[in-house]
Order: structure tokens, then sequence, then C-alpha cells
């Protein structure tokens, strides 16, 4: 009796870590950029895989590098998606609020980048204050020239 109850013990804890493994995670950001790519792929199990075009530094002669960082939205979070579409349709920057994975598994995803909330940025653009146009010059008057002396 006394060996089943270690060995019950024994299975919680490996189903408890293994629990942990595959739903938790040990960081969690942001990141934000321009949304370059999103699909939905796999063969059994589907998930959206996307990448964000992130700005960089300049180099010494005068390029900007930009990096990519490639991440996975579950399929059930359709507000995510929604926005994240709706990025890439209207050209708009975009943070995203991710969950890193402790594995990269199967049924999750390509990557252990997980989005779980999408925030979609005003352009900077639309964000400036029109600035009024300066009033006109007036024309010059004539000066007579016949009382001068």
């Amino acid at each position: 009796m006394r060996k089943w109850v270690i060995f019950a013990i024994f299975l919680a804890i490996v189903f408890g870590i293994l629990y942990y493994l595959t739903f938790g995670y040990y960081s969690e950001g942001k990141r934000g950029g321009f949304i370059t790519k999103l699909s939905n792929k796999g063969y059994l199990f589907k998930t959206y895989e996307g990448e964000l075009r992130m700005g960089g530094l300049y180099d010494g002669d005068g390029t900007m590098n930009s990096s990519l960082w490639v991440f996975s939205v579950n399929g059930k979070n359709k507000d995510a998606i929604s926005k994240l579409e709706e990025a890439i349709k209207n050209g708009h920057r975009v943070s995203l609020t991710y969950e890193e994975k402790f594995f990269a598994l199967p049924w999750n995803g390509d990557t252990k980048y997980f989005v779980t909330n999408v925030e979609v940025l005003e352009s900077g653009r639309s964000n400036q204050q029109t600035v009024p146009p300066p009033p006109p010059i007036p024309a010059p008057t004539e000066i007579d020239t016949t009382k001068v002396l």
C-alpha cells in the first residue's frame, strides 16, 4: 500500500512538471514594429505564425538595420489575429505583448514566443498637429517719387 502512495505522489509531481513546462512561461514582454507576415500553418495543429519588423540602429555608412522577430499566435485568440490582420492591411505600427515558453512544442506553434495581446498604434503622421499657414505678406505700396527732394 505504501508503494502505491509513493508512486501516486511521484506521478503527480511528474505530471505537474510536464503541465507547467507545456502551459507555463518564464518570460513576458512587449515588442513594437510593423507586421510583415501572418500565416495560418500546420498539418494537424493549426497556429498562426507571424513576423515583426522592428526598427534598428544606423550603421556608420548611413544604412538602417532592422531586425526580424518571429512569433506564434494561438488560433483561439481571435481578437489578436483580427488586430494583426488590420495592422497589415493598413500598414500600422503595433505593440505586441508576448509570453516566452520553455520549449517550442508542435501543438503550440513553431516558436517559443506567443503573442497574447496586440495594440495597434496610430501612425506617426496622424499624431502631428496641423500648424496654420502664416498670414499673407501685404503687397508693397507705391511710393510717390514726384515729391522727392
